[in-house]
């Protein structure tokens, strides 16, 4: 068996191990269940080891499969990152980039700037990805995710970007006809638009932290955006997505500063996991994105 063949193999377990499903698998390595079944079936062969108990129900790893599958995933960067490296040399960093970061940072950080990417690298395609919710890099396939908040997770590497201070924010249509507020507690007497799926982002880092009960609820920080410009409330929204509109007057600053900085939620940093070096194409993201990103 050629090298290709198994690394297909390896990569085939391993996602399969992730997804716990050998149909979810070949939906993410983008070919049919069969196929990626007889990846795995080739590999038990060559090990001489059951690696998954199959049921109709389920798929779980053996003894020997838990064993392994910390290895193929060593194993599987290291080739990946040889064969990276050789391409380098031969030219410029080339292959499939996925990144994943919230809608308002891909909105108004990265999809700005991707056809000077795009002119710079030709060689790399670029896949982004949304998630409002931390997303399991390996799991999702993310070669780089940018994470705003604090980081937890001592299994990725973090190059940090900067911080984004947090500001509340209100349209001057809304504040004409509700008035400013003149006091942190005069923010109970107002419309207050939060987050719906993440509870820690309605706790506002004020001088004395206010868990706020949103009159308005939405998934995302583009769409309470949206609801800020649109005259629907008070919102606390990062720099990176509101700086213009300040500057536009399409919004007006609320209690300047009645926030805490820094605070955790303001750190802004780019993840992926741990190698021995950085793969070239995350590299040239990197390098390429921080000296434009406006945080």
């Amino acid at each position: 068996m050629d090298l290709k063949s198994k690394t297909q193999d390896i990569k085939s377990f391993i996602t399969v191990a992730d997804c716990g499903s050998f149909t979810q698998a070949a939906i993410l390595l983008n070919t049919h269940p069969a196929k990626v079944s007889r990846s795995v079936a080739r590999l038990e062969q060559t090990l001489d080891v059951t690696l998954f108990i199959r049921s109709t129900r389920r798929v779980e790893l053996t003894e020997e499969g838990l064993v392994f599958l910390s290895h193929a995933r060593t194993g599987l960067n290291a080739l990946l990152q040889g064969e990276e490296a050789l391409n380098s040399i031969k030219g410029a960093p080339k292959g499939k980039l996925r990144v994943d970061a919230a809608s308002p940072f891909l909105f108004h950080q990265v999809i700005p700037h991707v056809e000077d990417f795009a002119r710079a690298y030709p060689g790399i395609t670029l896949e982004l990805i949304s998630n409002e919710n931390i997303v399991d890099l390996i799991e999702k396939k993310t070669d780089v995710a940018i994470r705003i908040g604090k980081l937890n997770d001592s299994n990725l590497h973090a190059k940090r970007l900067g911080t984004s201070t947090l500001h509340l924010v209100a349209s001057p249509r809304y504040l004409a006809k509700h008035g400013q507020p003149s006091c942190e507690a005069d923010l109970n007497k107002h419309i207050l638009i939060g987050f719906a799926d993440a509870p820690r982002l309605n706790q506002w880092c004020l001088r004395e932290q206010m868990t706020i009960k949103p009159a308005i609820s939405a998934s995302n920080g583009e769409a309470i955006r949206q609801l800020a410009l649109n005259g629907n409330g008070i919102a606390l929204l990062s720099r990176f997505m509101i700086q213009q509109d300040i500057k536009n007057q399409r919004l007006e600053e609320v209690l300047p500063g009645a926030i805490m900085s820094p605070n955790p939620r303001e750190e802004v940093n780019a993840v992926y996991y741990k190698h021995s070096a950085v793969s070239p194409r995350v590299g040239a993201f990197l390098e390429f994105f921080t000296q434009r990103f406006a945080l």
